[in-house]
């Protein structure tokens, strides 16, 4: 029997998940709370500039960010979110 498609619930549902491992694996690498908390903070920032899931984000995305949004942000701003992205 096939699966129905994801609703918006579903999909919300997932990417709360996500951010709770994400947060948790940062917790578990003995990073601080503060540290954790600005990077998710970032993260929501980038969010909410996309407007959607941030795993439907291009690299041509992430240019236009990085690129355009955050120019007229300080350097080391920029660099933490970079660092934020890369894998």
């Amino acid at each position: 029997m096939a699966r129905a498609p994801a609703t918006a619930e579903d999909l919300e549902a997932l990417e709360t998940d996500v951010l709770a491992g994400f947060v948790l694996a940062r917790a578990a690498a003995g990073l601080s709370d503060g540290t954790i908390a600005s990077d998710v903070m970032h993260l929501e920032q980038v969010r909410a500039w996309f407007g959607r899931s941030l795993w439907e984000m291009e690299p041509t995305d992430a240019d236009v960010y990085f690129g355009k949004v955050l120019r007229g942000a300080a350097r080391r701003k920029r660099r933490h979110q970079d660092l934020l992205l890369v894998p």
